[in-house]
């Protein structure tokens, strides 16, 4: 059965420069934002986003677990990391992506993400959402 929530999330996300959408019925959320930023914008926020379909440019398993804090019915990324899908697969959360890739690597290119380092041995969402917040802290995100 196809997903008419995902299909349009993926249609915008496409239409525009966006790093992340959210749809779910009519409601539809957007973003530019880089990085975790906008998870945490809507953890943070007014917006209910429980039961959306989220279309995100890139989710290693720090995105992955503020995705489950979310309660996001699924996900699709251009690139996923085999954490956030563990992170998926456990909590039940639908999951699809375009690249499977072993790990994030930083924006330089020289090594792991800071957010998915930060994550690293962490199996709890709300444990992994303070390393995260944490990390952004340090970074001055």
């Amino acid at each position: 059965m196809k997903n008419d929530d995902l299909e349009r999330a993926k249609q915008i996300f496409a239409s525009g420069n966006y790093t992340c959408v959210l749809c779910r019925g009519e409601s539809v959320l957007t973003s530019t934002e880089r990085g975790v930023r906008p998870l945490l914008q809507w953890l943070d926020g007014e917006d209910r986003v429980r039961g959306f379909s989220a279309v995100d440019k890139v989710v290693g398993r720090a995105a992955a677990f503020l995705y489950v804090l979310l309660e996001a019915k699924e996900v699709y990324a251009d690139a996923m990391s085999e954490g956030a899908q563990e992170v998926f697969s456990t909590y039940g959360i639908r999951f699809g992506c375009g690249v499977l890739a072993k790990e994030i690597i930083n924006r330089k290119g020289d090594g792991l993400c800071p957010m998915e380092r930060a994550v690293q041995g962490i199996h709890n969402p709300g444990q992994a959402l303070e390393a995260v917040r944490e990390e952004c802290r340090k970074l001055a995100v």
